[in-house]
């Protein structure tokens, strides 16, 4: 009996080869038209699909492989009889091996080049059935879904014999591939149509294993394109800790324009400063809690030059990330083996969601994009803030954001200089972030200090006070407001409500 075997392939890499080895090892190929065309003019004997089933590809290519003849020699079982003598009956042969992959929709669906019209004819509908009715039937066929796999299969071809275990491989992948397809399908759809959010379909492709989680007991995994955001210049593999920090200290510093460094230590920021260039960014970010700094995540908005890199290696740090390094500054920096350099490629996407996993399933919430709002502002207090509290309160309320709840941040000259994080009481991150100040010699007289929610009560404010702040910035919100605001009023500070919280858990 003939041996058959189909090809229908979009991305055509390596497919001559492969179809050449099918043919020495005798199958008579099938194939779509550009795929035969190929295949044809590489001197590869084959049949066009429609020949083989008497019917002609129709609607621009729509349709071509939607019939009984295909998929009845792909989905027939070779053992039961009642299928052999149907088969038999309508003249469908066997179809043992499928070879297809799909149109280019994961490819073209982010691109604003593209026209919706132009999207949807690249959604595939003959393949994505192919496949599926090739990996349901695995028992019998063999289906490949992409050119990695050739090399492999005809190698066990060659022997003699697939095994089960490697046609329920092809099978498993197969079935991930339609599932990943037909998800980036629906992902868009729901945002170009605008409908509304009934299922939350997760869409991201295994990168690769991570050594461990957040502890060495722990399995974890990268799933995703994270090479698109991220180019690893030098330095080990990273770890689960240190993408989840490279992701904080990115998010933080690029909520800036201006120059600046921040410095991050289990997602916190250890260390936040302007300059007046990367050099006296980092210093000065680095003076806020050089202690913590020790093994952080050094991050920067714009080019590391020789400079900075001589200070830069002045102490350990686990990575540094930047969008671009001067060629001495790569040099000066990849000689400390055990660090990584990191090239940021671009910013993630502000649409996207964060997720974080919960018995039964996920909790799913849009990222925090808010920015500081200066007409939103509200002036609380009888005494305004100056120009120069201004702007460390927009600083102070940006590196708070990035900053654990409860968190309290104080600022003096656009520069962290004393920061309370992740404390079951504001109380406490009030006193922790001035202890900071204190112990690294930043003298609080003058400073602002941030807030990531409203303060319950008027002692949080009063103990700022006591440190020799002159300026706060809150979302506001509390019941106890107005005493909040007396006990600055007879303090003569200046406090200003955002109506923006900002907890971070």
């Amino acid at each position: 009996m003939k041996k058959y075997a189909l090809i229908s392939v979009s991305d055509k890499n390596s497919i001559v080869s492969f179809a050449s080895d099918l043919n020495s090892l005798g199958y008579n190929i099938l194939a779509t038209g550009n795929t035969f065309n190929l295949l044809s003019e590489n001197k590869i004997d084959c049949t066009e699909i429609r020949d083989f089933t008497g019917f002609p590809e129709i609607f621009d290519g729509r349709v071509k492989t939607l019939h009984p003849k295909i998929f009845g020699g792909i989905l027939m079982r070779r053992n039961i009889n009642k299928d052999l003598l149907e088969a038999e009956e309508n003249e469908i042969l066997p179809i043992d091996i499928v070879c297809v992959n799909l149109y280019p929709f994961p490819k073209i669906v982010d691109r604003i080049d593209v026209t919706l019209e132009e999207k949807i004819e690249n959604i595939d509908i003959g393949g994505p059935s192919l496949i599926r009715a090739a990996a349901k039937n695995y028992e019998h066929i063999s289906v490949l879904t992409d050119p990695s796999q050739y090399s492999d299969f005809i190698t066990d071809l060659k022997r003699g014999n697939v095994s089960e275990a490697t046609r329920k491989k092809l099978a498993y992948a197969a079935f991930s591939y339609t599932s990943f397809y037909d998800t980036l399908i629906a992902n868009y759809l729901e945002k170009e149509f605008d409908q509304t959010k009934e299922a939350f379909r997760m869409n991201y492709k295994a990168a690769f294993n991570l050594r461990y989680g957040e502890n060495p007991h722990q399995r974890a995994f990268l799933f995703g394109n994270f090479e698109n955001y991220f180019d690893i210049l030098h330095g080990k593999e990273l770890s689960y800790n240190n993408i989840v920090d490279l992701s904080a200290a990115v998010e933080l510093v690029n909520d800036f324009k201006e120059i600046v460094s921040v410095i991050i230590k289990h997602t916190n920021p250890c260390g936040a400063a302007t300059g007046t260039d990367v050099t006296d960014a980092y210093e000065r970010a680095l003076s806020c809690d050089p202690v913590s700094a020790f093994g952080g995540i050094v991050a920067f908005n714009s080019e590391v030059d020789e400079s900075a890199a001589q200070k830069l290696n002045e102490i350990f740090t686990e990575i540094i990330v930047a969008p671009a390094y001067s060629e001495k500054a790569l040099e000066l920096l990849s000689q400390k083996k055990n660090r990584r350099i990191v090239r940021m490629k671009k910013s993630a996407d502000s649409k996207e969601y964060q997720v974080k996993s919960v018995a039964g399933g996920v909790l799913v919430q849009e990222k925090d994009n808010s920015h500081f709002d200066d007409s939103a502002l509200g002036l609380v207090t009888s005494k305004k803030y100056s120009e120069k509290e201004f702007e460390d309160l927009k600083f102070a309320w940006t590196v708070c954001k990035h900053t654990k709840s409860n968190a309290i941040v104080y600022v003096k000259d656009k520069k962290a200089v004393g920061v309370g994080a992740g404390q079951m009481s504001r109380l406490d991150s009030t006193r922790i972030a001035a202890s900071k100040a204190a112990q690294f010699g930043h003298d609080l007289k003058g400073a602002v200090a941030a807030s990531d929610a409203f303060f319950p009560f008027a002692d949080g404010v009063l103990e700022i006070i006591s440190n020799g702040i002159t300026a706060v910035i809150q979302p506001g919100g509390s019941i106890r407001d107005e005493e909040v605001i007396k006990a600055a009023n007879e303090k003569n500070i200046s406090m200003v409500f955002t109506g923006i919280r900002n907890f971070k858990h």
